[in-house]
């Protein structure tokens, strides 16, 4: 039970770093500053960080369902891979955003986002998702 424990904490411990990592880097790619339009009460950037948050959430959990379990001793190569698979996830995330952006020629999603567009902060809000359903898809 006490390796169960210690699995669970460090599994959380490691979920959340490379959560807050993860909003990091995809906050990086996307030209807007968050904390400032979110303060401000841009709901379009309010409904990207929700799915952003939601969508590595379900990557880091399939990575963590992927791992070893803690039981077979392994919580060392478990974390491992909970670290490597989340980080192709967090790329995958980047990635869909700029090829949705640029096939979809009608508008600009960092434009929109910028002039509060909360429509276009809702697609985005489900492309993070449908695409981290596809990666958590896959990882499992």
């Amino acid at each position: 039970m006490l390796e169960t424990a210690l699995g669970t904490l460090v599994y959380f411990c490691v979920g959340l770093i490379v959560m807050m990592i993860g909003y990091f880097l995809i906050d990086l790619c996307i030209p807007l500053d968050f904390p400032k339009e979110i303060a401000e009460g841009n709901k379009s950037v309010g409904w990207v960080s929700a799915g952003i948050y939601a969508a590595l959430g379900f990557v880091i959990r399939a990575a963590i369902i992927s791992a070893p379990t803690v039981d077979s001793g392994n919580l060392l190569k478990g974390t491992i891979s909970t670290v490597v698979y989340s980080a192709i996830g967090i790329a995958a995330l980047i990635l869909a955003y700029f090829i949705v952006d640029i096939v979809n020629k009608k508008f600009n999603f960092n434009v929109a986002l910028k002039e509060k567009n909360e429509a276009a902060g809702i697609m985005v809000f489900g492309i993070f998702l449908g695409i981290a359903f596809i990666v958590s898809g896959v990882i499992q």
